[in-house]
């Protein structure tokens, strides 16, 4: 048996913490209710903590007044969004739930947006119009999928699944990113060393070196190479002017890349990289089909939620694809067909999309190829870590290597004149 931190509502809607010992996580879930609390977060103690500040009243403080609808992180956006299914699905009614959340809510945007939302709700709007008043915190796919939870009366529902693709989407993105952190940081740390041993170390071992003869290729390239950076032709040394034509070249391909053509060959690139291309052309399938299933299993019409899927596929390349798909359903074909000529889809995609398609199935089928390319992206990530590793390594050991070389390469041709 182990012992459980909890963060739970009560039937008023007050909040209460406290521990439970259960032999699993479900099982203290499952303790809390019969004593009619309702979890909203739960946490074995020593692996982990509860949300900080317990969403608790803060006292002692003078209230500032904060502009509703400005940008959150994903995480507060993912507990509110999983606190409000917990409330509704306990008998709650939604005005109520709101101004609950709102008392304890931590984040001073999301509170103020939570009270506006309340507002617009107790003004007789529904809740999917109170969210799409608010685009920068509520998007177009959160926004449909309460529009559908409302009409189909499931919105405890509704709001489970988006805060459990929220969550998924999350833990991709985390995968992608833990795949490109690693080289980058080798990478900066190998031409930070190559520059301070170029800029610093050569130049005095070069002074030192000047009574010896004809020096080795690889001394002359290093030392050749130390020189030129440090050269002063325009007012500073060439290696800060490197720096500035590097910068001004990013800040212009940054510019170009937020054009519509230059995104496009971004995304493009980004999915024909060797290694990496794979990695992300899976990420990118494992969102739509997410996307797609989340939405059309929640009660979104297929053409509704394919428009939504392709807003949010983060891929111009996946995008333009998505809306090819579009033009193809709303003409009445299958879905297949257009998935198929599109080119960018795999085979094993457009044959579980087909056989889910037939059966009925299509929501479900869409929601397992996510989970099938999730497990495969993480993976990659595993093996790409894995070979990243030591190929980084060796290109570091190779860099100090030829340098040191070309230090004591003329040192051993000194003590052997010297001998001589």
């Amino acid at each position: 048996m182990a012992n459980f931190l909890y963060l739970a509502l009560d039937a008023k809607g007050e909040q209460t913490t406290g521990s439970v010992q259960a032999s699993s996580e479900s099982d203290a879930i499952q303790q809390l209710r019969s004593q009619g609390l309702y979890p909203t977060q739960v946490v074995q103690e020593g692996k982990g903590s509860l949300a900080e500040g317990g969403r608790g009243k803060t006292r002692g403080k003078k209230k500032v007044k904060t502009k509703a609808g400005g940008k959150v992180k994903a995480e507060v956006l993912m507990i509110f969004t999983r606190q409000l299914a917990t409330l509704i699905e306990a008998g709650l009614p939604l005005l109520r739930g709101l101004n609950t959340l709102e008392k304890q809510e931590p984040d001073p945007i999301m509170k103020a947006t939570i009270g506006a939302l309340s507002d617009s709700v107790q003004s007789g709007a529904t809740f999917s119009e109170s969210l799409a008043q608010h685009p920068q915190i509520f998007n177009k796919l959160f926004v449909n999928m309460v529009k559908a939870g409302e009409l189909g009366g499931v919105m405890e529902v509704v709001l489970i699944r988006l805060a459990e693709y929220a969550e998924k989407a999350a833990k991709l993105k985390s995968k992608l990113t833990t795949a490109m952190v690693y080289p980058s940081i080798v990478m900066f740390i190998a031409v930070g060393i190559l520059i301070f041993l170029l800029l610093v170390v050569v130049p005095k071992f070069k002074e030192m070196m000047a009574d010896v003869g004809e020096l080795p290729l690889i001394s002359q390239i290093v030392f050749g190479a130390s020189e030129n950076m440090l050269a002063r032709p325009y007012v500073l040394p060439n290696a800060v002017w490197l720096f500035i034509v590097f910068g001004i070249f990013l800040m212009i391909f940054k510019a170009w890349a937020s054009t519509k053509k230059g995104r496009y060959f971004v995304d493009v690139m980004k999915m024909k990289i060797p290694v990496l291309g794979d990695l992300t052309s899976k990420s990118s399938i494992s969102r739509f089909t997410r996307t797609m299933g989340t939405l059309v299993t929640s009660g979104v019409p297929i053409l509704q939620a394919l428009t939504i899927t392709r807003d949010t596929a983060g891929n111009v390349v996946i995008a333009k694809a998505i809306e090819t798909v579009h033009d193809g359903v709303k003409e009445g074909e299958p879905i297949v067909a257009p998935m198929q000529a599109c080119g960018i889809f795999p085979a094993m995609v457009i044959s579980m999309v087909d056989v889910g398609e037939e059966t009925g199935q299509l929501p479900e089928m869409l929601l397992k190829i996510a989970n099938v390319y999730d497990d495969e992206v993480d993976t990659a990530v595993t093996a790409l870590t894995a070979v990243i590793e030591p190929i980084m390594i060796v290109f570091l050991a190779a860099i100090v290597g030829a340098i040191v070389m070309a230090i004591f390469l003329p040192l051993i041709k000194m003590m052997q004149s010297v001998d001589g």
